[in-house]
């Protein structure tokens, strides 16, 4: 549960048992989630954890590279454990927040390339992909055949 790189990733983070309690609930969510459902999924649990701390304890995390992060439609961050394989894209639903990740090969391939050609080293890019899915997209009424085709009414 528990990623050993976090503390050699950054000299400044301690291992506290807020910060286990908080990474523990965070890889126990099925999804992207903010840190207020994180911290009321902690209270939940019976953990004593301050929203200062879980808050504090996800910007360490996200300044670390163990979490992607997406925006929801009011703009709050929503926040997911990072694959060990890396960084990763999400098309997230706007209306229930399921979000899938996606293929963004291109997308990388152009930061490495605008990097490259500035001598900026480092660079971190944000992708935000959001969409209605098929759950949530309202069924079309079915209009029926084209006026040509409708029978004419009888007088």
């Amino acid at each position: 549960m528990q990623d050993s790189s976090v503390g050699q990733s950054s000299p400044a983070w301690r291992t506290t048992r807020q910060r286990l309690a908080v990474m523990g609930a965070l890889h126990d969510c099925p999804g992207f989630t903010s840190a207020r459902e994180l911290h009321a999924a902690l209270e939940a649990g019976g953990a004593t954890v301050g929203l200062t701390t879980v808050y504090r304890t996800l910007r360490t995390l996200e300044r670390t590279g163990h979490v992607d992060v997406v925006r929801e439609k009011t703009g709050e961050r929503l926040y997911r454990p990072r694959p060990t394989d890396g960084h990763r894209h999400y098309l997230v639903c706007r209306l229930c927040g399921v979000s899938h990740p996606v293929d963004a090969d291109a997308v990388e391939r152009w930061a490495d390339g605008v990097a490259a050609a500035t001598g900026f080293a480092e660079v971190e890019h944000t992708v935000e992909l959001t969409g209605i899915c098929d759950h949530c997209r309202p069924v079309e009424p079915d209009p029926g055949p084209p006026v040509w085709e409708r029978e004419a009414p009888i007088h």
